[in-house]
């Protein structure tokens, strides 16, 4: 029987150097998608797969993710009620009591397995989740919960995995060389990083979402620095499936990537999402028709 996935690890301790210098003293997770900022949506996403407790991994200039998700301010909730904003009190309300958050400053060498061996104080012996800060993918059902319902049957390791449809898009990810188990699901055998298209073992880029069992502390602390001197989650990750772990992707089903860690689909992305949004999309929609382009 498979442990339950309680808690999930969010990465949000990189430096933004993509969106300088607006990330000079804000979070690239807190850039905002209309009215929220990016992180509150990765968060949602365990929440909505029924994980309550939220282990954020964080750096320098970082404090504003804290203060987003913390009880609002008596002079804030002052201003709202004797504006008559019930409704926007309620939100920041609901925001700061939606999960049990916990932050730990991230310490080690530079990588993106560096924060996930930084959360182990607060994982110890579990399974767990890992969500990175600055993407995420919007799906019904949640990509995190069609996640757990393989690791709840087949256990092992499970990575998101997303259909790329533009293959010249291939080049840009990690595709993964798959057998098919049932379904949308495939074992893992080889992840191939940013392949050439015509070298490409498949259309499926495994990334963005991870079920990691704790054995993961120990692969991180035992692989040598990889590409950049840096620490490599996937390096870990192959090392378990050498040792005899098994390793599987779910194609999300009825999902959407969105990297906003780019900023090219960053932009796309606020577009998008304003062009849904009930009070703005209408004259939205209006103002994009009367540019001259």
């Amino acid at each position: 029987m498979n442990k339950k996935i309680s808690k999930v690890v969010i990465p949000a301790a990189g430096f933004g150097t993509r969106f300088l210098p607006q990330t000079k003293a804000m979070p690239k997770e807190m850039l905002p998608i209309v009215d929220k900022p990016v992180i509150q949506y990765v968060v949602e996403e365990a929440i909505d797969s029924g994980i309550e407790n939220i282990i954020i991994i964080t750096g320098a200039n970082k404090r504003a993710i804290e203060d987003h998700f913390d009880t609002p301010s008596e002079d804030l909730i002052k201003n709202l009620v004797n504006g008559n904003k019930s409704h926007l009190l309620k939100e920041i309300e609901r925001i700061s009591n939606m999960a049990n958050f916990i932050y730990i400053r991230q310490k080690g060498p530079y990588g993106n397995g560096t924060p996930v061996l930084t959360a182990q104080p607060a994982i110890e012996d579990e399974p767990f989740a890992v969500l990175w800060g600055d993407e995420f993918i919007y799906s019904k059902p949640p990509r995190l919960a069609q996640m757990v319902k393989v690791y709840e049957k087949f256990g092992g390791i499970v990575i998101s995995g997303v259909q790329i449809n533009n293959k010249e898009d291939l080049k840009r990810y990690g595709i993964a060389d798959l057998t098919k188990v049932e379904g949308n699901v495939y074992k893992i055998n080889q992840i191939v990083e940013k392949p050439e298209p015509s070298e490409a073992p498949s259309n499926i880029a495994t990334h963005g979402g991870y079920i990691l069992p704790p054995e993961i502390f120990s692969a991180l602390k035992r692989i040598k620095p990889g590409k950049g001197g840096e620490i490599w989650l996937v390096d870990a990750i192959n090392l378990l499936k050498k040792e005899g772990v098994p390793l599987y992707t779910v194609v999300i089903e009825n999902g959407k990537y969105y990297d906003t860690g780019n900023k090219f689909e960053y932009l796309k992305t606020v577009i998008e999402f304003a062009l849904d949004h009930q009070e703005i999309n209408g004259g939205f929609k209006k103002f994009l028709k009367s540019l001259n382009i």
